[in-house]
């Protein structure tokens, strides 16, 4: 027993570092979306975010082994962060010549409240929560079974671990996104950047559904092969890596030339 309770807290900590690496593009998503809104209604916006995180996951874990039939809720959550990536960096590079200052802040605001942006990251939280779940679930699959008891089709002890594991994981995810609006906000240029990693998140939900056994274009091990995570990881990286020091570099510039 005890053996098997050890086997249980090391899947946890997995569980944890894997809902941590998750989160940092979660929440690289949920920054973005948030901020343009006043810096106390940011932290509300990301609140209810969390919140709505919270259920979906939680939902998730009950209905996983239904949800997993389901390939368009992972396409539909890839064109919809495709979509707010294209659009945005189109508007920023395309529209600033063909519109007045005060036209692209009227357009930028359009759709932008607090509650359709709430309404928005809680429709990107549907798709993570689905993501999320199906990483944790393989992993806690593994375990041996404890009793005979069954949640959602997942024996409770595996249901346990994935639901502490994914708890943790969404609180790194509301700290992670608070500390990607600061940055942010201090580096404006860094938008562009951020935008891009939406999209490769986006493309990171293409590949899930192409690799969906309904699908069947993509091999349904390949986005879970290390390869492909490697992959995404160091292009994300260099994304976020070359928009900080071109960003960096812009502000030192900006000061030199204000003095």
């Amino acid at each position: 027993m005890e053996a098997i309770l050890l086997e249980y807290a090391w899947v946890l900590v997995v569980l944890v570092v894997l809902e941590g690496l998750l989160a940092a593009d979660n929440a690289v998503v949920m920054a973005v979306m948030v901020k343009h809104l006043p810096e106390n209604k940011q932290k509300k916006a990301l609140f209810y975010g969390l919140i709505g995180a919270f259920i979906f996951r939680f939902v998730a874990l009950f209905l996983i082994t239904v949800l997993v039939n389901y390939w368009e809720i992972q396409a539909i959550g890839a064109a919809y962060l495709l979509f707010i990536s294209i659009k945005h960096i189109y508007d920023s590079k395309f529209k600033k010549s063909e519109e007045t200052k005060e036209d692209i802040e009227e357009h930028t605001q359009k759709g932008k409240g607090f509650w359709a942006t709430v309404a928005k990251v809680e429709l990107a939280d549907i798709a993570f929560a689905v993501d999320s779940m199906l990483a944790a679930v393989a992993i806690a699959v593994t375990l041996p079974e404890m009793g005979d008891f069954h949640i959602g089709g997942i024996n409770a002890g595996q249901f346990a671990v994935m639901f502490l594991g994914g708890i943790i994981g969404m609180v790194i995810m509301r700290f992670a996104a608070q500390w990607f609006v600061k940055i942010l906000n201090k580096y404006p240029d860094l938008e562009t950047a951020a935008f891009l990693i939406v999209g490769w998140v986006g493309v990171k939900l293409v590949v899930l559904t192409l690799s969906h056994d309904k699908v069947g274009i993509l091999p349904h091990e390949f986005p879970h092969s290390t390869p492909w995570k490697l992959t995404f990881w160091i292009v994300l990286l260099l994304i976020a890596l070359g928009g900080y020091f071109i960003s960096v570099a812009k502000k030192k510039k900006q000061v030199v030339e204000e003095k």
